[in-house]
């Protein structure tokens, strides 16, 4: 009795940390990653997820502003091929991983976290200031 209790208290435990309809975890990726990546697909697209503030601040080159934060991004997502690739990125990684998880959700196939814009742009991306 004791063995069957321990098992589907294991069951019941995996269930609500495995991954529901087919959705996996966000693939976050590095700097050296994205740029090995995007130079194989030149139609991929770089989207920023940041407020339109910060990305007035600087962003990186050839990136598009989309505001997670402030709603724009819910509603632009609506409007996107969800057959191209999509690496996303804001100020930490923490908004791009939410943006991107909604994109999966959402049933884009190809979606990125590439992480943070101090990090990429440190990394030596092309940015604009």
């Amino acid at each position: 009795m004791k063995t069957i209790l321990s098992g589907m208290l294991l069951l019941f435990t995996l269930s609500c940390i495995t991954p529901q309809h087919g959705i996996t975890e966000v693939k976050t990726i590095t700097p050296t990653e994205y740029k090995e990546q995007h130079a194989k697909d030149k139609k991929a697209v770089l989207v920023d997820v940041r407020t339109p503030a910060e990305f007035k601040a600087g962003h990186l080159g050839k990136a598009q502003n989309s505001d997670f934060l402030g709603g724009t991004f819910q509603n632009d997502i609506r409007d996107w091929d969800k057959d191209k690739t999509y690496y996303l990125y804001c100020a930490s990684g923490n908004r791009s991983g939410k943006a991107a998880k909604l994109m999966q959700e959402a049933g884009f196939k190809k979606v990125y976290n590439i992480g943070g814009y101090q990090g990429l742009k440190q990394a030596g991306l092309p940015v604009k200031e």
